[in-house]
């Protein structure tokens, strides 16, 4: 399977993304970046969640610049690309755009995590059938 660096992901703003003037709340950004992250994952073929696994995938930095709002019923685009990736995390950078409008840009960071009995974890490499799947986009490698 090729190794994946972008996903674009699809969609319409929902009737419970937004308020009582029909405009997204702030809050839907990052989880529309999440959502975009996600399919990437699929995309690439593996699960960001697999039950019973030893690894797991905190965020530990997120951003996110607010250029336009969305409102209730738009479509549009969440681009997530693989901005950075290193031994233990990887740095999406994520834009959203209604046409060809920006509607705004985020960053997220994860760290493969291994989970430890009683709930604590530490920082570990990514499996390599994880690391395997993913490489920076060429736009980020320049």
């Amino acid at each position: 399977m090729p190794r994946r660096s972008e996903y674009t992901l699809r969609r319409r703003v929902q009737f419970y993304e937004a308020d009582s003037a029909g405009i997204v709340h702030f809050s839907n950004y990052f989880r529309y970046m999440e959502e975009a992250e996600h399919a990437l994952w699929r995309e690439a073929g593996v699960n960001i969640a697999p039950r019973g696994s030893d690894v797991g995938f905190p965020r530990v930095a997120a951003s996110f610049e607010y250029l336009r709002p969305l409102y209730f019923g738009d479509e549009f685009e969440a681009r997530i690309r693989v901005a950075a990736m290193g031994e233990k995390s990887i740095r999406y950078t994520c834009t959203l755009k209604k046409g060809e409008e920006k509607i705004g840009t985020g960053s997220v960071t994860v760290v493969c995590v291994g989970k430890r009995e009683g709930g604590g974890m530490k920082a570990r490499p990514f499996p390599p059938e994880i690391a395997d799947r993913f490489e920076v986009s060429a736009e980020d490698r320049e």
